[in-house]
């Protein structure tokens, strides 16, 4: 009985803290974008929806978020320290001599803006990689399409 009682609560508990990481992650608005003289990109993530704009002047290109990449977003975003991202360095510097695009990540989230400091597109710090590529991966599809 006692075994079946832990598992029915740790269950519930599981089920609990996924249910309050989507509600938080639903409130957030993550923006990363990536420029240099001949390249654009804006990647625009809120509540299930996603906008992708290509160039400056470019049309938005929006979607719905599958729920299976919605999991792995909000998996993501439960992994970020909010409060660090302003203080990640770039692991390298190829956008200071036109070798990469600059990137940055900003994340709104309860009526604060947290953004990260440039980093070279394609090589994020080691702290946001996974969201960074997770993010990214959504425009890939695009071009794919």
């Amino acid at each position: 009985m006692k075994v079946l009682t832990l598992f029915i609560l740790t269950l519930f508990l599981g089920k609990s803290c996924e249910s309050e990481a989507q509600k938080k992650m639903e409130t957030a608005q993550l923006i990363y974008t990536a420029n240099s003289r001949g390249f654009f990109q804006e990647i625009v993530i809120e509540n299930h929806k996603l906008s992708i704009k290509k160039d400056r002047k470019g049309k938005v290109i929006q979607s719905k978020i599958s729920d299976a990449d919605w999991k792995e977003l909000v998996q993501l975003f439960q992994e970020v320290n909010l409060d660090e991202i302003k203080n990640l360095k770039s692991p390298t510097e190829k956008r200071f001599y036109d070798g990469a695009a600059i990137a940055q990540l900003k994340i709104n989230y309860e009526g604060k803006s947290y953004e990260s400091q440039s980093f070279d597109h394609g090589f994020p710090p080691k702290a946001i990689k996974k969201i960074v590529t997770k993010i990214n991966a959504f425009a890939k599809k695009d071009n794919d399409n």
